[in-house]
């Protein structure tokens, strides 16, 4: 037996979401070019590092929108939730892909610290500038309008984000040759990106790993859940719960309740469904709007088998 609320899943979201990616995508390939061409033309690292930031963005943002495009397909038989997991596999693909341009980055500035080579610190002011003014574009364009980006759009705002933070280290390395001839001050900067980069993409890539192997989500008790399930009237036992989410902003729960015999025959069992389906979603840090409850008589679990805790 099952309950839940049906309720659309957020179609005037998604959308705003896919213009919010397709903007920034069309800007940050601009600034890509621009980096790209400075990087040739000053031979600095934290220029081509923040180059290829932006090439990692301009990947990730694709992949995002065809992601996004995907989740607002409608569900199937087949596929019952739709596409809604492909923006947690898109900012998987994200993460992992800007995680390797931060060792990348590390690697190099390690060896451009032991052999600084020359770098022409007016060409790196110059096009950090334009990477700087796209980073901002690109940035409101994300954050901008109504509701609550998804793990997607969050993930697109964080590389956004640290280019912009590369692009200002670069214009404060530029300043530091210009002024003092010290080109080593290129590899540095390298460094702090790489820095910035690793953290960062380590912590979404824990975030979007733990959606995909089904962990419960984060600020949901399951213990906790278990102890106010059974204060409620009538309820023995609880069983086989899970929780999880589908994608970001969507968890699901599953339960076995057992309740006294009497419930089935008095006519009490939907009132603790009813019961049941308000707890999980008002009582919680996490509201779950989405859960299935099997009920059972006491003496049904003779013919259950796997069951757990």
């Amino acid at each position: 037996m099952s309950h839940g609320h049906g309720h659309g899943h957020g179609g005037a979201e998604l959308a705003q979401n896919r213009r919010r990616l397709t903007a920034a995508l069309a800007v940050t390939a601009t600034v890509l070019v621009a980096e790209a061409v400075g990087a040739l033309v000053s031979g600095s690292l934290a220029l081509l590092a923040d180059a290829g930031h932006m090439l990692t963005d301009v990947a990730g943002l694709t992949i995002a929108l065809i992601a996004a495009n995907l989740a607002a397909r409608p569900a199937s038989a087949q596929r019952t939730w739709g596409y809604r997991r492909a923006e947690v596999l898109a900012a998987t693909l994200q993460a992992a892909a800007l995680l390797a341009v931060g060792v990348f980055v590390l690697v190099e500035g390690v060896r451009r610290l032991a052999e600084p080579p020359e770098v022409h610190s007016g060409a790196m002011v110059a096009f950090g500038a334009v990477g700087l003014a796209g980073n901002v574009v690109a940035l409101w364009l994300l954050l901008r309008g109504s509701g609550e980006a998804n793990v997607n759009v969050r993930a697109a705002v964080l590389e956004v984000v640290n280019d912009g933070l590369g692009s200002i280290a670069v214009l404060v390395a530029a300043g530091v040759i210009a002024l003092t001839g010290w080109t080593r001050a290129d590899a540095v900067v390298s460094l702090l990106i790489g820095v910035l980069i690793v953290p960062r993409t380590v912590k979404l890539l824990r975030e979007t790993t733990s959606v995909l192997l089904e962990s419960a989500p984060p600020g949901l008790d399951l213990d906790d859940v278990r102890r106010h399930l059974l204060e409620l009237p009538h309820v023995h036992a609880v069983h086989d719960l899970h929780a999880s989410q589908i994608t970001s902003g969507l968890p699901v729960l599953s339960a076995h309740v057992v309740l006294d015999d009497s419930c089935f025959l008095d006519g009490h069992a939907p009132e603790i469904l009813d019961s049941l389906q308000a707890c999980l979603a008002e009582h919680f840090p996490v509201a779950v709007q989405h859960a299935t409850f099997q009920l059972e008589p006491v003496g049904h679990s003779g013919h259950e088998s796997g069951t757990h805790d």
